[in-house]
């Protein structure tokens, strides 16, 4: 049986799931992250400042899992805007074969996402790389103060802890996701620039959850029977995410793809059939866009799937779920509320299959927090 974490397996309001609470409390998430973010701005820059210094730092995103995903979407964007080496790593990687990525001549900077800050394979990239990295310091990014993470009281590593609310009690990770991803964001691009931006991106969330609730319960009523998602950048990334979000909260009922909408075409989009959906986060980037509204043409021409529906801030032909406001926002902060629509159609297939959403997997062979397993020694 999944382990029991909180006093209580009931959210507030007893039959509202923490899934559904956890995906609509994003808007406050993500203010409250970045009010406490600008609060320990001093301890943060003060911790970074040496390690920035060095042009040949690398910077390495990672997690498992959802918080893997994290690094996918920010980690194009970082490079491009800092100029710096900036990857996404997964532990799971790291752990497997650490010889193929901590490399010891580089400078390093292990950014670590963790919900509960508690994963083996999280603890043990860690380990790793202090093992194995002559210079390494760790950034820590977790939504729970009492994780292995967090408790690490070593003198290359900061911890940065988010607010309660964050640690999500639910077994599919929502808020805890966006609230990660806004804190690295944050940290890495710069505090002061997300604060000008963080109440244009929670309003955008606001907004899109009020218009795709009721659209993601009619979705799920039409019994897709396999599920993709495109996206190019940074939406690569989170089409990854959402792939996964469906295949979590429906206990891998709905198969689900992911892609970018040009690597679609080689092979992957054998999988349309006419009871697939597939869903196309569509860029503001004015290049990226082009390349986007072209699968919608192809994929609406080509009448094969049962339904093409793009998340998108701007007009597109085409049945679409807009999010208001934000035609003129970069694609870095539309991670942000295009994520939604993707969590709330999962919560709703969950529904309609008769699934339970905060535990979602009957059997417990997958848990909110991984289990089963082994750490092996690694040869030096």
């Amino acid at each position: 049986m999944p382990e029991t974490l909180f006093a209580s397996d009931q959210p507030p309001g007893g039959a509202e799931s923490w899934t559904r609470r956890e995906i609509l409390q994003q808007p406050s998430t993500l203010r409250a992250t970045q009010a406490l973010l600008r609060a320990s701005r001093a301890a943060i820059e003060g911790f970074l400042a040496p390690l920035l210094a060095k042009h040949d730092l690398r910077v390495m995103l990672c997690g498992a899992g959802t918080s893997a995903f994290i690094g996918e979407c920010l980690a194009p964007w970082l490079s491009a805007t800092t100029g710096r080496c900036v990857e996404a790593v997964a532990t799971t990687d790291i752990v497997a074969a650490p010889q193929l990525y901590l490399d010891p001549a580089r400078p390093t900077l292990m950014v670590s996402f963790g919900r509960s800050g508690s994963s083996p394979e999280s603890v043990a990239a860690v380990d790793l790389a202090d093992a194995r990295l002559p210079s390494v310091h760790h950034l820590v990014i977790t939504c729970n103060a009492a994780g292995a993470l967090a408790r690490r009281n070593a003198a290359n590593s900061h911890v940065v802890v988010l607010p309660e609310e964050t640690h999500d009690r639910a077994f599919a990770m929502t808020s805890s996701f966006s609230a990660m991803m806004l804190a690295a964001l944050s940290i890495l691009g710069g505090i002061d620039t997300i604060d000008a931006r963080v109440e244009a991106i929670a309003d955008a969330v606001s907004a899109t959850i009020a218009g795709a609730e009721p659209r993601a319960a009619t979705l799920a009523a039409r019994e897709f029977d396999r599920v993709v998602y495109l996206g190019s950048g940074v939406f690569q990334g989170l089409a990854r995410e959402a792939a996964l979000k469906l295949l979590e909260l429906t206990d891998g009922a709905i198969p689900t793809a992911f892609d970018s909408p040009l690597g679609f075409r080689h092979g992957p989009k054998t999988i349309v059939t006419p009871r697939t959906l597939i869903m196309v986060f569509v860029s503001n980037d004015p290049l990226t866009r082009l390349y986007d509204l072209d699968m919608l043409d192809e994929l609406h021409a080509d009448g094969r799937c049962g339904a093409v529906v793009a998340i998108a801030a701007q007009d597109v032909p085409g049945e679409a779920l807009l999010v208001p406001g934000a035609g003129g926002q970069a694609d870095i902060d539309l991670l942000f509320p295009y994520i939604v629509p993707a969590q709330l159609f999962a919560l709703q297939c969950s529904l309609r299959l008769g699934r339970t959403p905060d535990r979602p997997n009957a059997s417990g062979t997958v848990n909110r927090v991984v289990q089963g397993v082994r750490i092996h020694p690694a040869a030096a």
